[in-house]
């Protein structure tokens, strides 16, 4: 299946969560925190926040949505 990370196509395998598929890619950052700094899947399991992103429209914990085909997420700043 296809999901767009930042608007450019990144094929993942069914059953991947989104902070699965990002840390497989090229670039793992989910995130850039207040001071600038690059932030990735921490805990993975929902309690860090660390992999908080843009899916679909909406703020979503990474780890904890599933990936879907034509699915839409970006980076948080």
């Amino acid at each position: 299946m296809i999901i767009y990370l930042d608007q450019q196509a990144l094929q993942v395998a069914d059953g991947l969560s989104v902070a699965a598929a990002v840390a497989g890619s090229a670039d793992p950052r989910t995130r850039t925190s207040c001071g600038g700094q690059p932030r990735t899947v921490f805990c993975g399991m929902g309690i860090c926040q660390e992999c908080r992103m843009t899916i679909d429209g909406r703020r979503q914990l990474a780890c904890q949505t599933l990936c879907r085909d034509g699915m839409q997420v970006e980076r948080s700043q």
